[in-house]
């Protein structure tokens, strides 16, 4: 075996997949797979006619009960998302199906992109097409949103660069971080899967796509998980494309009235927005992988994020009162502590 699962894990599964009869199935292999930035642990165990991941999610810190309700959410929707095959919640032990390897990422060229967008974008018409208040979902609230985009502070600015705001400029991040949430409610909910990109969506042996990771998922902001999708942390494309992108999107979500009619101006502005308050959410997520955890593997991502923050602030630094100055300060005063950093050589 190339790898070790916790106690009980493998019996449990093995118990899970035994036919009508009771027979034990015999193991062929099992072995880790990768995984996320949560505490899960994931394996493929192999069998002679089958394969299915088991999945070790400490019950304290992991969303096991939302995990399995919402993929039956999704399941309904017709999102194709990896079966729940058995549960085990107090100990945290979870046997999904196997959909295989291949994340929708490192297929991603100029010559899939419209492809492969178009039928993420679809996903999302699906899932916003679904009754949130019948859903049940948590909220994406205020105290969330503020809590979330709190984290830049705690966790990139303090935590990594190891700087402390004085009163005016930590008055300058609170003003934009307000500016933000106010975007953020103002807009129509939907269902939010909360973490849509590359990363979290799987390429099928037939071309389709399908779900992960997606526990967290809440009725929130419309455009949240189209610029969690266009405006990818770990893929970049040119802004022309994205706006294009969006818009087409919007369409969509109008057409089928989900959306009433908005117009391009007030759509892209809830976009850049909402794209602003989940990068800055972002940098403190993985500088608290980092700091607190030991977990360095998403800091050589963080360049890309801060380019996008500076993208969004010059391009509506003359539309929102505070951004021209937020930039500057971002520049002048974070900036060079991150350049002194491996993993900001290249900013």
């Amino acid at each position: 075996m190339t790898a070790t699962p916790p106690d009980g894990l493998l019996a449990w599964a093995l118990d899970s997949m035994s036919d009508s009869g009771g027979a034990t199935p015999a193991v062929r292999d099992i072995e880790s797979v990768a995984g996320d930035a949560s505490n899960r642990r994931y394996f493929r165990l192999r069998l002679a006619d089958r394969t299915a991941i088991v999945v070790y999610a400490p019950p304290a810190t992991e969303k096991n009960h939302e995990f399995v309700r919402v993929a039956g959410l999704f399941a309904a929707a017709d999102v194709r998302v990896p079966e729940v095959l058995a549960a085990d919640f107090g100990r945290g032990f979870l046997l999904l199906e196997d959909l295989g390897d291949e994340l929708l990422l490192p297929g991603l060229t100029p010559d899939t992109a419209d492809r492969d967008y178009a039928r993420a974008g679809n996903i999302l018409l699906q899932l916003a097409a679904l009754q949130v208040d019948d859903a049940a979902l948590p909220v994406y609230d205020e105290r969330l949103l503020t809590e979330e985009v709190g984290r830049f502070e705690q966790w990139f600015v303090k935590g990594l660069l190891q700087y402390d705001l004085p009163g005016e400029e930590l008055a300058l991040w609170q003003a934009v971080a307000t500016r933000l949430v106010a975007s953020a409610l103002e807009q129509p909910r939907v269902l939010v899967h909360r973490d849509f990109h590359s990363r979290n969506l799987m390429r099928l042996r037939d071309g389709a796509l399908a779900v992960i990771d997606f526990q967290d998922a809440v009725s929130g902001p419309v455009t949240y998980d189209p610029v969690s999708l266009l405006r990818d942390c770990y893929i970049r494309w040119p802004a022309q494309q994205v706006r294009g992108w969006a818009l087409a999107h919007r369409d969509a979500l109008v057409a089928r009235e989900i959306l009433p009619p908005t117009t391009d101006a007030t759509y892209l502005r809830w976009f850049d927005l909402m794209g602003l308050q989940r990068h800055l959410k972002v940098l403190g997520n993985f500088a608290r992988l980092a700091v607190r955890d030991g977990r360095d593997a998403y800091l050589k991502d963080l360049p890309m994020v801060i380019a996008y923050i500076l993208d969004v602030l010059d391009a509506n630094a003359d539309a929102e009162p505070g951004f021209a100055d937020f930039a500057q300060w971002l520049r002048a005063a974070l900036l060079p502590r991150a350049r002194e950093q491996q993993w900001g050589s290249s900013l």
